[in-house]
């Protein structure tokens, strides 16, 4: 283990662990990996910087950076872990390269200032809660190479107005856009089979839905309390309504 300054990299290249002031943080050349936890509960870091070269940003790796405002990830990253950026709540600008094949449940949950954010074709799951209580999204573009939406993956994105669900997706998991408070459009395209439980429940400025002819399934209580839903088609191919999907 070698330590630069603040920095503590082992000599594979992983950085386990960062002990400075925080501010404008830029991590030094020749990291490949951002350990698990390596930023956690660093409150004053504001900004960060991750060079080329760093493949992969750990589970829980700035978790509660609650100050942390930008973070620069590089082509290269192919995996942001689990939690990663859970609770960065002035995280504002975050872009995801198209390097990026995985991101971990809930890794940008509760960044309750982040605005916009485009999925890269390489990712083809939407983990779980990864963008559950993000209060200011208001721009979600999903690249084609997207085949599942996973459970409350935008759950409590009240800012959320509108959202396009790409071809390649087959799956809305439950409650995926659970009380998505401002979403008046949404989009469902031919690739979809299922429609989660709950997955637009409580979206009470939704006006209009079309279920396309791939579906075959809705789940219980899918639209539930969507007070201005007036229209609704529905395919020949549904074969399962769950419980409630349509209640008022």
């Amino acid at each position: 283990m070698k330590k630069k300054l603040d920095f503590f990299i082992n000599k594979q290249g992983v950085l386990t662990k960062y002990t400075g002031p925080g501010g404008d943080v830029t991590i030094p050349e020749g990291v490949t990996q951002i350990k698990d936890g390596a930023f956690e509960f660093c409150e004053n870091l504001t900004s960060v910087t991750i060079p080329e070269g760093v493949t992969r940003i750990g589970d829980t790796a700035f978790v509660r950076c609650g100050n942390l405002t930008s973070a620069a990830i590089p082509a290269g990253v192919t995996e942001i872990g689990k939690n990663a950026f859970l609770c960065c709540r002035k995280l504002t600008n975050v872009t995801i390269p198209e390097s990026v094949t995985e991101i971990g449940e809930s890794a940008f949950a509760s960044c309750r200032t982040l605005t916009s954010v485009t999925i890269p074709a390489g990712v083809t799951k939407i983990s779980d809660r990864t963008f559950e209580n993000c209060a200011n999204l208001i721009s979600v573009t999903i690249s084609e190479g997207v085949t599942k939406i996973g459970e409350g993956a935008f759950e409590f994105c009240g800012n959320l107005t509108r959202v396009t669900i790409p071809e390649g997706v087959t799956e809305i998991g439950g409650h995926a856009f659970f009380r998505c408070a401002n979403l008046t459009s949404v989009t469902i395209s031919e690739g979809v089979t299922k429609i989660g439980e709950g997955a637009f429940e409580f979206c009470g400025n939704l006006t209009r839905v079309t279920i396309p002819e791939g579906v075959t399934e809705i789940g219980g209580h899918a639209f539930f309390r969507c007070a201005n839903l007036t229209s609704v088609t529905i395919s020949e191919g549904v074969t399962k309504i769950g419980e409630g999907a349509f209640e008022f």
